[in-house]
């Protein structure tokens, strides 16, 4: 059974990296989260290494602009891991072609920024739906339209046979006190049709070669057993700490602070029902980064 902490401290002497995810962990999708920023900033001037996995759809690079916006400060971090890349490196080794429809808003287009660091990418040409060898998804058009608005445009892809690329595995992301649809519920829905969805974040493998290489590139040589991960997705950063054998610190007032009961701290029992109803169960849990 989880371990209920009161801060960041009770355990991260006993950890030498942290893979920390954002989106309700370190900002709330318009501004920083003051103690969770403070509880890293403290971390790394411990020693402590701090990658930041995100299941963002975008590059590091965009990611960087997009935290200096929301006003994360450069030293609670040093290195930042984005599905986004993971995907684009994918995408530039033609998993679904070399014709790709993009389903997403036209803000994601540094999707689509060359991708210099792979040996021989191909290149990628965006066409109409029609036209199309595969789909590369970064999210729905309108984050907050009924989902059965999607189904047109996918049976139309189904009937051809078309995987689709999910560059974020995410099903819906809280900004501020709005809740919006991300690319991993246009994926779950077009898998459920029938089709094939590749993924590239959490929980899946590669975004987490990512962030170890990005660990690596620092010089640090952490073991996994070192590592501890960060986040308020029970079916993502969970579940994929667990399937990594990495350590987890599951945020409850993210995501799940309704089912968790959670104010400052989560409710126990709601705690345990909602761990034994998602069939996961993190090293550790508290209310909130800090």
């Amino acid at each position: 059974m989880t371990r209920i902490i009161n801060a960041l401290s009770d355990v991260s002497q006993n950890y030498d990296a942290l893979f920390v995810d954002l989106w309700g962990c370190v900002h709330n999708g318009v501004t920083a989260i003051p103690s969770a920023v403070a509880a890293l900033q403290v971390y790394r001037k411990a020693g402590g290494t701090v990658i930041l996995v995100t299941n963002s759809p975008r590059p590091r690079a965009g990611v960087t602009k997009q935290l200096v916006h929301f006003g994360v400060p450069e030293d609670a971090y040093d290195a930042i891991a984005t599905s986004g890349d993971s995907a684009r490196s994918a995408m530039y080794r033609s998993v679904v072609g070399t014709q790709v429809w993009h389903y997403g808003p036209v803000t994601d287009s540094r999707f689509f920024d060359p991708l210099d660091i792979l040996e021989n990418p191909v290149e990628i040409n965006r066409v109409p739906l029609a036209e199309a060898t595969g789909i590369v998804c970064t999210g729905p058009f309108d984050a907050q339209a009924d989902p059965d608005t999607w189904r047109p445009d996918l049976e139309i892809a189904l009937a051809r046979g078309l995987k689709l690329l999910c560059a974020n595995p995410d099903i819906v992301v809280d900004r501020g006190d709005v809740r919006e649809w991300c690319a991993g519920a246009v994926a779950k829905l077009y898998t459920e049709m029938g089709g094939e969805s590749l993924y590239f974040g959490k929980p899946h493998a590669p975004i987490y070669d990512l962030a170890r290489r990005r660990l690596h590139s620092l010089g640090n040589d952490i073991p996994d057993s070192s590592i501890l991960a960060i986040g308020d997705g029970i079916l993502t950063d969970v579940k994929g700490a667990v399937d990594e054998q990495i350590d987890s610190l599951f945020i409850t007032g993210g995501l799940a602070a309704a089912e968790t009961k959670t104010v400052t701290q989560p409710d126990e029992q709601a705690l345990a029902n909602y761990l034994e109803k998602e069939k996961c169960d993190p090293t550790f849990t508290i209310g909130h980064l800090r």
